[in-house]
């Protein structure tokens, strides 16, 4: 997004700090990639992102990379459960589930980042981070690794931050 009082680049028109506007082009965005997907569909629902939730800024970011032509994914590290539960039917026919569910620690590096992409040939992690959230010691030192290692590294709290940076960095 451009600066306090510059023009847009892709609508041509004021933007202040603080609006909407990069959810109003990625909502657009989406809405021509419809239309170009289904040309003959004359009634089309109209995207409406929202950035109020960690998901739904995920969500944005990944549509908006992908929207331009790059590869973007989710990334999840939470680990994977095992279910070591029994159901049996006891004498008088009652249906009894005995066990537990057990989590084991993901394959992943710790402190990945929420997102990984690939935008104009660079490897790039984001980062996604709503209201008091902060980035623990692990994420730090996986940002510092990437960063080091010629990737790039931004961590969004607003989908307006990361088009923000996204403009400045790739266009």
């Amino acid at each position: 997004m451009a600066a306090h009082g510059e023009r847009s680049r892709q609508s041509g028109t004021k933007t202040r700090p603080g609006d909407k506007t990069a959810l109003k082009a990625l909502n657009q965005l989406a809405d021509q990639a419809k239309r170009l997907k289904y040309p003959g569909q004359p009634y089309l629902v109209a995207a409406k992102y929202s950035d109020k939730t960690a998901n739904k800024l995920t969500s944005c970011i990944i549509s908006w990379i992908r929207l331009h032509g790059y590869q973007a994914e989710r990334i999840n590290v939470t680990g994977r459960q095992i279910d070591k539960r029994q159901t049996y039917t006891d004498v008088l026919g009652h249906q009894r589930t005995i066990g537990t569910l057990k989590w084991i620690p993901t394959s992943g590096s710790r402190g990945s980042a929420d997102i990984s992409a690939t935008i104009a040939g660079k490897s790039v992690k984001i980062e996604v981070k709503i209201g008091r959230d902060y980035q623990r010691p692990d994420q730090v030192k996986y940002q510092r690794d990437i960063e080091a290692a010629g990737g790039l590294y931004f961590t969004a709290s607003t989908f307006e931050q990361f088009h923000t940076w996204y403009i400045t960095t790739f266009e």
